[in-house]
């Protein structure tokens, strides 16, 4: 088999949709916060935040494009890490940037700058550039708002880290929005802090995202045992298969991995079973495409 299951196969084809409107629409919201950004902090991190919500999307299509192929000489197991090396990637950016923007702003609230936002003229009006950018802000919540909320389900049937991360990254955007609206009204208040302290919270929020994510990818990468969705703890449903099938074969050794949204189990000191299927064994809440392979190796000749 070297796509995903039949049932799951119109949840792919809703993902891709969602993270082709992702692109596009957050796009807009990229150009509109660059254009009135100025030199609020909290608006300038919100923009990087943005920018960076771009990145899951890309990574899960490039992904998506990947895990379908048959296998090749080159790559003899077929593509389904692709799924785990733009979850990687995306964490790994996401961390860096997210602790670079704590530096920044962290530097800037112990130095006491006092950023100052200034007046434009439109059509011979002449107002105050923070009612641009708080209605920049306001748009920039719209988006992720809805498209988070359509991903979130889908991941899940999925078992999709990247777009999992990506309706995670989305709810971090709409909550940056409304801080970076409350920073922006803190200067119109007089507050100085209230740009550097808006934008701080929102550069930690980013580096805890990023570090979560990067322990799960990594450990997937080190065919570590398999993760929860929602962070890097091991999985319930792994879990559940491992205790299936060390019923099956009590004197076995139960190894599980994980391979992109599958599961591969190896039970060392068992000749290959006649007459018994070990997805027959999984509980009826584990669906049976999650595991992909069982390989049995029999005493003294463990290995994966």
């Amino acid at each position: 088999m070297t796509e995903i299951p039949e049932s799951l196969r119109e949840d792919m084809k809703k993902a891709k949709r969602l993270e082709w409107m992702t692109l596009g629409w957050m796009s807009t919201v990229v150009v509109v916060m660059y254009l009135t950004m100025g030199a609020s902090q909290a608006m300038k991190t919100a923009f990087f935040e943005d920018m960076l919500g771009l990145i899951p999307a890309i990574t899960f299509l490039v992904a998506a494009h990947l895990e379908p192929r048959i296998p090749t000489r080159k790559f003899p197991f077929g593509y389904f890490k692709a799924n785990t090396l733009a979850f990687f990637a995306s964490a790994v950016v996401l961390t860096f940037l997210g602790l670079y923007l704590v530096f920044t702003n962290g530097s800037g609230l112990m130095k006491a700058e006092h950023p100052t936002i200034g007046a434009v003229t439109f059509f011979g009006e002449t107002f105050w550039l923070g009612w641009l950018m708080i209605a920049a802000l306001a748009y920039s919540v719209i988006p992720p708002v809805i498209l988070g909320r359509k991903k979130q389900p889908i991941a899940k049937r999925l078992r999709d880290k990247v777009l999992y991360t990506d309706s995670l990254m989305q709810k971090a955007d709409w909550q940056t929005g409304l801080a970076g609206i409350a920073g922006i009204a803190g200067i119109g208040l007089g507050l100085w802090w209230a740009d550097s302290l808006a934008a701080l919270i929102i550069a930690v929020s980013i580096v805890l995202d990023g570090v979560s994510a990067t322990r799960s990818a990594s450990a997937e990468l080190l065919d570590g045992y398999p993760r929860e969705l929602e962070g890097s703890g091991l999985s319930k449903e792994a879990k559940k298969v491992e205790d299936r099938l060390q019923e099956s074969w009590p004197d076995a050794k139960i190894r599980l991995r994980e391979s992109g949204r599958y599961i591969v189990a190896a039970v060392d000191g068992v000749a290959i079973p006649k007459g018994i299927s070990a997805h027959e064994t999984l509980p009826d809440d584990v669906p049976s495409w999650r595991l992909r392979r069982v390989s049995y190796t029999p005493t003294g000749k463990e290995g994966l």
